[in-house]
């Protein structure tokens, strides 16, 4: 069985953001066009969001490194692209006083893939060096086979993409296109 990731795909990460992802809009198609392919296979859906309580410890107000962003239930926070009615919402970093780039951090999803009997994950998403980054390598440790579906991340520095998608291979992750 396989399952698609869909990370931190949010108003906030698009152009004119609270923290935008530079070209982030232009890999929407590209993740709508593996959410259907995904979709027709009965594959699972998952998405990950940002989901912060505006006192975030991330947050510069509170002397963490980002402006404020994807706060709980505001319009930044809101996903991008158009997800089936079934896909499964994966809330991070949802605690004041706890950060999380990884979707498997603080959340129960490595259970909800055992469970499915998900053997395979395929990530997209932003951003590449961060959350992509994050949630593939926690992948990888739950036991999964990654893969990265390099046509539709997008990373904030190109130079830090790369090096994160080095990495990523270094530890077992596969960086394909479908």
């Amino acid at each position: 069985m396989e399952a698609l990731i869909i990370v931190d795909m949010q108003k906030d990460f698009m152009p004119n953001g609270a923290l935008p992802v530079p070209d982030g809009e232009k890999i929407i198609p590209k993740v709508e066009e593996y959410i259907k392919k995904f979709k027709e296979k009965g594959a699972l859906i998952v998405a990950t969001r940002d989901w912060h309580p505006p006192n975030h410890i991330s947050f510069k107000e509170q002397g963490g490194p980002w402006p404020k962003h994807c706060v709980q239930n505001t319009e930044g926070a809101e996903f991008v692209v158009k997800l089936p009615e079934n896909t499964i919402i994966i809330s991070k970093a949802d605690k004041p006083d706890k950060e999380a780039y990884s979707g498997f951090d603080g959340t129960n999803l490595a259970e909800i893939l055992k469970e499915k009997g998900i053997k395979k994950v395929y990530i997209c998403g932003v951003a590449t060096e961060y959350c992509v980054k994050a949630t593939a390598l926690d992948a990888l440790k739950h036991g999964f086979e990654v893969y990265i579906l390099k046509d539709a991340i997008k990373g904030i520095n190109p130079e830090d993409e790369k090096k994160a998608l080095k990495e990523l291979e270094e530890k077992g992750a596969k960086i394909i296109t479908l």
